[in-house]
């Protein structure tokens, strides 16, 4: 098997790498710009988008497992492109692959068909913490005392460095640079039964995140205390599903039954499955930009469909900011049902201004600026037809560092258009996030440094709003009306992180719009 070491072979072969200087100098680079995870590594590709961490899939009770996880992650590539991985067993061993690159590119039909067993876990990654590399590729696999061990997450856990120093005190070796592999070592050090040790190790843990852990007896399913990172459970026959998104339960024929709830700890062994809690519902906060940009539109959360909740954005969008136009355009794809939602209230005939290239492949390094702008061209285009000699107004789900914007207006008035109204279907992006979206520090972030004035002219639009933090609230609606927010996270909006331990030194404290 590849990628799992036991505790005595993973010594060995870290000595070894530190006579060579290797493993010395990857240390001292792992958490060399603070003390904690995602400060904003993302770089201005030819998109300037906000990325979400990553997605997991499990499986429990079927008998393929491997495969129906395999469509499961394809489904969920969305929320990751760098790397994947499964990890199934048969009740006996693990047989497990990862590797760099999309599901269909890791994985073919001979390597599904070795990975025998009835449960599995999977995960799609998109790196916030720790390197893009095979090494911090998920699931992690490791080989304890107690047998074998994986983990796969969704989320970003803030005080993993701390937790981490302390382990390597007490002669824990990492072998990656993901947070993730944290509560492996916790786990793995308790004197306590699997359940037990992974109740202590969950309750030190701060941050948002959605687990699974899987050995050759049990899988265990675990959302944080806030539930800021979505996952649910679904069900074929006898068997449970698990998935960040309720899309690719759809995919693979699952009927959904509900969402984790916050605190909430599933285990699932020969016995069937009990539900326990680790901790107690703190606030509910889940994250406001699932429902704004990362979701699939044909997924659920909080018992609301995407597509539709991002309509009534736009819908709220065009009540607060309407403009003449001629047509309402929406940038591909995530903003298509707000444009739509938009052009309803308004009144104002919805057009295909733009279109998205589905074919131009992922562009990681643009050595030029010539070439970003190249690279926009390759993936987004502006239909002359629709938007020549038209007043436009342009939806798109957020503005981060603006740089896009600033590109597809451009290009639409290159197309013809006499004006573009860019309406923006969130409120402004002003703070980071620390939960498992990759964001810019907040220098970098256009709306935490720049009023919507200075914003405007930046991006060369003729006019500019955001919708209202009110207004978004609102939109989503949601089950839990009751609750702040609607039970929303919102501090990239507005600073009110629902837990302790963010380095708000790191946090601009004052912005000028």
């Amino acid at each position: 098997m590849e990628g799992c070491d036991s505790m005595s072979d993973a010594i060995t072969r870290l000595k070894q790498e530190a006579v060579e200087g290797a493993r010395i100098n990857q240390l001292s680079e792992i958490d060399a710009s603070g003390s904690y995870y995602n400060e904003g590594i993302g770089k201005d590709g030819p998109f300037d988008r906000l990325r979400e961490e990553c997605g997991v899939f499990g499986v429990f009770g079927y008998g393929d497992a491997a495969a129906l996880t395999y469509y499961g992650l394809h489904t969920l590539q969305h929320r990751g492109e760098e790397s994947c991985g499964i990890c199934a067993s048969d009740g006996n061993e693990f047989a497990y692959h990862r590797g760099m690159g999309l599901v269909k590119e890791v994985f073919d039909k001979d390597r599904l068909m070795s990975m025998k067993g009835e449960r599995a876990i999977g995960h799609v990654r998109y790196s916030t913490s720790g390197d893009s590399r095979l090494a911090n590729a998920q699931p992690l696999v490791f080989k304890t005392r107690d047998g074998e061990l994986s983990v796969a997450t969704n989320g970003n856990i803030v005080n993993a460095p701390a937790i981490r120093r302390e382990l390597e005190k007490k002669g824990s070796i990492f072998q990656t640079t993901s947070d993730t592999e944290v509560i492996a070592h916790l786990i793995a050090r308790s004197d306590a039964d699997l359940v037990t040790a992974a109740k202590e190790a969950l309750r030190q843990l701060v941050g948002g995140f959605a687990f699974l852990i899987m050995t050759n007896e049990r899988l265990l399913v675990a959302s944080d205390s806030h539930g800021l990172r979505p996952i649910s459970m679904g069900r074929i026959g006898d068997a449970y599903i698990f998935s960040s998104e309720t899309c690719a339960l759809d995919a693979v024929g699952a009927e959904f039954i509900r969402a984790i709830e916050p605190g909430e700890l599933l285990v699932f062994d020969a016995m069937g499955f009990r539900s326990e809690r680790f901790a107690s519902v703190e606030r509910r906060a889940l994250c406001a930009m699932e429902f704004i940009y990362f979701a699939r539109p044909d997924s659920h959360m909080h018992d609301v469909n995407l597509h539709t909740a991002r309509k009534r954005m736009g819908k709220e969008l065009a009540k607060e900011s309407f403009v003449e136009a001629d047509i309402v355009s929406g940038v591909p794809d995530s903003s298509i049902s707000a444009a739509i939602g938009y052009a309803e209230q308004a009144g104002i005939p919805y057009e295909m201004g733009m279109i998205k290239s589905k074919y131009s492949g992922r562009t990681f390094i643009q050595p030029s600026q010539e070439l970003r702008e190249q690279g926009v061209k390759m993936k987004l285009s502006a239909v002359r037809s629709v938007v020549e000699g038209k007043r436009v107004v342009l939806i798109d789900d957020s503005i981060v560092r603006g740089t896009t914007s600033r590109r597809i207006v451009t290009m639409l008035r290159e197309a013809g258009a006499t004006e573009v109204h860019l309406r923006i279907a969130s409120p402004p992006f002003k703070y980071p996030c620390f939960y498992g979206i990759d964001t810019p520090d907040t220098s970098d972030l256009i709306a935490s440094n720049h009023s919507v004035e200075e914003i405007c002219k930046i991006v060369g639009a003729d006019s500019l709003a955001f919708l209202s933090k009110e207004g978004t609230v609102q939109a989503i609606g949601g089950s839990f009306t009751q609750e702040k927010n609607n039970g929303l996270c919102m501090a990239c909006f507005d600073k009110d992180y629902p837990t302790e331990h963010i380095p708000l030194s790191k946090i601009a404290s004052e912005t000028v719009c």
